[in-house]
């Protein structure tokens, strides 16, 4: 029921409706950014519909690549499917690899990251985003969080050096971010189980628009500290070495 109810309210993401229209559009602008940089052969692991693809250059090489699953989760159509812990790509032959909100669901992260910078060229990007403080989402495939500090950790095992990193959401619109989502959630759970407090559906209208306008305010008002963001994006480098 919550997939269904996620595609028939999407139409109202741009307004404050919606329970994510604090983080509307983060995403896309992280790639608007970062795009003009990027050319050669590039991987996008777990691709699902390839938005990425409409950001980039009409002269890259893109590959799309995802997970069988993803075709149940996400209706994904890739070019290829993989695992993003055994890449069956030559080392040093991809000039950049977009991995976005998919590293909380992969087992192993520390070969997944490994198997990243032995694909990439000496100067090939890795841009990636992942989340922080966010609920669990596709389970039983959630499988982590990481602060900031654990991700530049997890880069500097692999050779990956920090290009450039950004927290998102401060902590008023982090706040409001999970507060609708634990009411959204609470209702739909209350509809599948035909409790009768799913009455409380009629005030979401009201409701959600109140704590995103409240929480938008506040967070503009308020400097933020990275205190407790929703999400991470970053840019990262392989570093030039004799050994990879």
């Amino acid at each position: 029921m919550l997939r269904k109810i996620k595609k028939a309210t999407h139409f109202l993401v741009n307004t404050p409706f919606h329970p994510q229209w604090l983080i509307h559009g983060v995403k896309e602008n992280f790639l608007q950014d970062v795009s003009r940089t990027i050319g050669g052969n590039v991987l996008d692991i777990g691709c699902s519909h390839k938005l990425t693809k409409e950001y980039l250059n009409g002269d890259v090489q893109y590959i799309g690549l995802d997970y069988f699953t993803a075709i149940t989760l996400y209706d994904s159509s890739p070019d290829i499917f993989g695992n993003a812990e055994n890449l069956l790509f030559l080392n040093n032959s991809i000039d950049a690899v977009f991995l976005l909100d998919v590293l909380e669901h992969i087992k192993n992260p520390g070969l997944c990251m490994q198997e990243i910078t032995r694909v990439l060229t000496a100067g090939g990007k890795l841009i990636f985003n992942v989340p922080f403080m966010y609920p669990i989402h596709d389970a039983p495939y959630d499988y982590q969080r990481w602060t900031i500090y654990g991700l530049r950790n997890l880069l500097e095992q692999n050779n990956l050096s920090v290009a450039q990193e950004d927290s998102i959401g401060n902590s008023f619109e982090t706040s409001g971010l999970l507060l609708n989502l634990a009411i959204c959630k609470t209702i739909v759970t209350l509809l599948e189980k035909r409790h009768p407090g799913s009455i409380a559906i009629i005030i979401l209208p009201l409701v959600i628009p109140i704590i995103n306008i409240v929480a938008y305010i506040s967070g503009k008002l308020i400097k933020s500290d990275n205190f407790m963001p929703c999400r991470y994006h970053l840019t990262a480098v392989k570093k030039f070495s004799k050994n990879l």
